[in-house]
């Protein structure tokens, strides 16, 4: 019996690493979970992060960069599965992926998540002026969602009027409390 499991970045980069067709480790993330068997051994990986896209809202919006597995049957779809649970439970509204356009989302379908879109694909450049990344694929891409949360209004940090408040921010932020 598979179930999932909290991991370190590395751990899942490591199997990115190993067993992903095209693509490298990530160098941030939300969070990331890992699938293993009764005995702890992983068989595979869900890496959560920033959605990639620059107009995408970072603070409503997760999307798993990457998902790895070994060919277990049925990883992927408790992967998936799991990564929409978690980011519910951390008040995302969405979550979001790609895929290729060979790909046919199978575990996608079967958790529930649905295909929103399909890219253009190919070349661009960043914003600051660098060219894309080559070491991965620019075709067209599906993307697939799953609503999770309703809107909420955007968080704003309360003004301090009791400079006591300041101090306990500040203790609290240094552990001291």
């Amino acid at each position: 019996m598979l179930k999932t499991v909290p991991i370190e970045l590395a751990t899942a980069n490591t199997l990115v690493a190993m067993w992903h067709r095209h693509h490298q480790p990530v160098v941030g993330h939300r969070f990331s979970l890992g699938v293993i068997d009764s005995e702890g051994t992983l068989h595979g990986a869900c890496i959560v992060g920033r959605p990639v896209a620059r107009l995408v809202a970072k603070s409503e919006v997760v999307e798993v960069t990457r998902l790895v597995t070994d060919g277990t049957r049925n990883a992927c779809s408790i992967l998936y599965g799991s990564a929409a649970r978690v980011a519910k439970a951390m008040g995302y509204q969405k979550i979001q992926t790609y895929i290729l356009e060979e790909e046919i989302g199978s575990s996608l379908k079967a958790t529930g998540w649905q295909c929103e879109a399909i890219t253009r694909g190919g070349q661009w450049t960043h914003t600051d002026g660098k060219p894309r990344r080559t070491d991965q694929p620019n075709g067209k891409k599906s993307r697939w969602s799953k609503t999770l949360n309703e809107p909420v209004p955007t968080a704003i940090i309360p003004e301090l009027h009791d400079p006591n408040q300041l101090d306990l921010f500040e203790r609290a932020i240094n552990e001291e409390l």
